[in-house]
């Protein structure tokens, strides 16, 4: 992280468990922006004094609107801005339940549920 140190204007924190903050926030520039997006079930530890003192800004969201959702998304488009997923089907979520129990997970999980019939629902 040594590297990439006060060089990057924003991060988008999907984390959804208790992490060392800090060492992500010592990336941003001064005057940078964290958007927190996952919601850890622990509070988490904000370095104040680092933050204030570099200007830093850390906001949240639970979720974006359909409108902030595309924008979103065309601008990563725009920007060659993608993501490392696992995709897994519904028969592997218990399995990938014991991965993160295991803390064997390296990417966000992505549930492909395309074809079950017991996840189509018709419109009447």
């Amino acid at each position: 992280m040594q590297a990439i140190a006060q060089s990057l204007d924003g991060i988008i924190d999907t984390v959804s468990a208790k992490h060392p903050l800090g060492v992500y926030l010592n990336t941003l520039k001064v005057g940078g922006v964290c958007v927190m997006l996952g919601a850890p079930d622990e509070p988490m530890d904000l370095p104040t004094f680092d933050i204030n003192l570099r200007r830093l800004r850390i906001g949240g969201s639970v979720i974006g609107g359909i409108k902030e959702t595309q924008e979103m998304l065309n601008f990563c488009g725009k920007h060659n801005i993608t993501c490392e997923i696992e995709d897994i089907s519904i028969d592997y979520v218990n399995t990938a339940m014991e991965r993160l129990v295991k803390k064997d997970v390296h990417y966000r999980f992505v549930i492909d549920v395309q074809g079950h019939a017991y996840f189509l629902r018709t419109v009447s």
